[in-house]
């Protein structure tokens, strides 16, 4: 990202204070560093590339650098006092792998804001019956509330993409209201949405029930309806159930 205005609305979005911890995902050259350095000295960085780290320990002498992948980064790490921020301009081929985990793993987390691939941002943010609702749109709204910021065009960056990018937040919810068993609904969207044009009670044969049809009316559905017909808090009823 070569636009510094952008860069700036970016860090703007994550509203740290001078106390706040924050953690920068994929600094890079550090065009996001430099704005979120104004914010708080309590900035810690992850980037995979070490001559990246390197570059960027040398730039900011105070900044806490970490040399690591992001899919690999042990987030439950993420503790102590207080709650972290997190920030990132996110490549794209691994948005939305990294952002599930994130909101799994990490419980210590008041706000989250990513730049990622525009049709990445509108799945994440996709409303039930739409043709963009699908796993990762259950999985997040289950996990946090979910703002779309802006738009980011092509122009920003050089090399240009093919794509426009987003800007999102995420607000994650008390823990108190997040799913407590996660792997239960992890396994529950994989076996919906690798099958999302057949009807729920094709897919759930194997584990059709006296219960699981009683759900279905309580609920209003009819066992024939397609997964995305499904709300994100259904999907959430439905994994305990099931499994």
């Amino acid at each position: 990202m070569t636009d510094p205005n952008t860069a700036r609305k970016i860090a703007s979005c994550l509203s740290a204070g001078p106390g706040q911890k924050v953690l920068e995902i994929g600094p890079g050259y550090g065009s996001l560093t430099t704005h979120l350095m104004k914010q708080t000295a309590r900035l810690f960085v992850l980037e995979k590339d070490p001559h990246l780290a390197w570059l960027l320990k040398s730039a900011y002498s105070s900044l806490n650098v970490i040399c690591g992948d992001g899919l690999l980064f042990d987030w439950t790490r993420l503790r102590g006092d207080g709650y972290w921020k997190i920030i990132g301009n996110l490549p794209y081929n691994i948005a939305s792998p990294l952002i599930w985990n994130l909101l799994a793993r990490t419980g210590h987390c008041s706000r989250m804001v990513f730049m990622v691939q525009k049709e990445v941002a509108q799945r994440i943010r996709a409303e039930p019956g739409s043709r963009d609702y699908g796993a990762i749109s259950v999985w997040v709204q289950n996990f946090a509330r979910v703002s779309l910021e802006f738009f980011v065009g092509t122009r920003v960056f050089h090399p240009r993409p093919r794509v426009d990018s987003a800007v999102i937040s995420l607000t994650p919810f008390h823990p108190e209201k997040r799913p407590k068993e996660v792997e239960k609904l992890a396994q529950l969207l994989r076996l919906c949405f690798q099958k999302r044009r057949k009807q729920m009670s094709t897919i759930l044969r194997p584990h059709w029930s006296g219960s699981l049809e009683k759900w279905f009316e309580k609920q209003h559905l009819t066992p024939k309806v397609r997964p995305e017909s499904l709300s994100p808090g259904q999907f959430r009823a439905l994994s305990r159930i099931i499994f």
